[in-house]
């Protein structure tokens, strides 16, 4: 593996695919071994291959060392710092993709009206396999959706024997409405809403270019999510109700379970790749230090191309707004009474 992440070709990171989905940091310390990730706590210590971990998620109580951080970013590997067991997405860091081809390509899509509502009609159609969507509006699609998504509610209350109201949810605050079979609903999408965020950002794609959803920075995120509610969040939030696991915990470790069980990760991957570049579309190879050219292909960066014109120097230096916290200089150890 190279040294410095930003000099990497992409073949020099292990794929995507070969790596465990996530792993859940909480109540521990962070640190660097070698080329290992030591997770540190009163009960254990964990060691973990930085380059074969897709995502770190560090929850509440996480304390993390810059050469851990320098670590996961040489690696490739997403960290993104989340609420309680991953339930909320705080921030998120770079993942492995080196170029931006795929962002560019996605931003090509969503731009323009034809080619988003053949993106859009892409994903409606896995979720209704075998049914022709090619001429459907959006308005269409949204009520043939809504219609199978009512429908997947009631088979699985018939299934299960649990009485179902109907979905309750609030914009901001998924657990503030609703019976535990709601709130067991809104923990096990906020979770798959986590692993899709991290497939997204690790693909070098963006979260918030969305297709069906708009407006949100995570409007991506929701799109793939709703590919996969029927047959994971929906079954699951049912299944743990009928056996009285009503707790939010519940619904996000069962749907992590399942998720390492059917080998959902590798899908995720392949189901954006396969909208935002189907076969026959090919994707340059990234090279990460090109500048662009209004008059057709890009140039090489790192070169000078001022051609010795005299453009007026700038003052680099930083002004008011701009705020540094430094701490003190370490102090220089000090050898203990009675050794040497």
């Amino acid at each position: 593996m190279a040294d410095i992440w930003w000099k990497a070709h992409p073949h020099d990171l292990h794929r995507l695919t070969d790596r465990v989905s996530s792993v859940y940091i909480e109540r521990s310390h962070l640190d660097r071994a070698e080329n290992a990730i030591a997770i540190i706590n009163r009960r254990e210590t964990v060691r973990l291959p930085a380059a074969l971990v897709a995502v770190v998620l560090l929850g509440p109580g996480t304390r993390v060392t810059h050469g851990a951080m320098q670590l996961l970013a040489d690696s490739g590997t997403a960290v993104c710092w989340v609420g309680e067991q991953g339930v909320r997405m705080y921030a998120a860091g770079l993942g492995p993709s080196r170029g931006a081809a795929l962002l560019q390509r996605q931003a090509y899509l969503v731009s323009r009206t034809t080619t988003r509502l053949e993106v859009a009609r892409a994903m409606y159609a896995m979720r209704f396999p075998g049914e022709d969507v090619s001429t459907l509006t959006m308005q269409q699609l949204r009520g043939r959706e809504g219609a199978r998504v009512r429908k997947v509610y009631r088979q699985q209350a018939r299934q299960h024997g649990v009485p179902w109201n109907g979905r309750a949810y609030k914009a901001g605050d998924a657990f503030a409405v609703g019976d535990d079979l709601n709130r067991l609903l809104s923990a096990a999408n906020a979770a798959l809403y986590g692993i899709c965020h991290a497939v997204i950002v690790g693909l070098g794609a963006s979260p918030g270019l969305g297709f069906i959803h708009t407006g949100s920075a995570t409007s991506f995120v929701m799109d793939i999510a709703d590919l996969y509610k029927a047959e994971y969040t929906i079954p699951l939030a049912f299944q743990l109700a009928a056996r009285g696991l009503l707790e939010e915990r519940d619904a996000r470790t069962a749907l992590r379970d399942r998720i390492a069980g059917t080998g959902l990760l590798p899908r995720i991957i392949k189901d954006v790749k396969t909208l935002l570049a189907p076969e026959g579309v090919d994707l340059p190879d990234p090279e990460v230090n090109l500048l662009w050219d209004e008059r057709g292909n890009p140039v090489p960066g790192g070169v000078n191309w001022s051609d010795d014109f005299d453009f007026p120097v700038v003052d680099p230096s930083m002004d008011q707004t701009h705020i540094s916290v430094i701490g003190p200089e370490f102090d220089t150890p000090t050898t203990e009474a009675g050794e040497s």
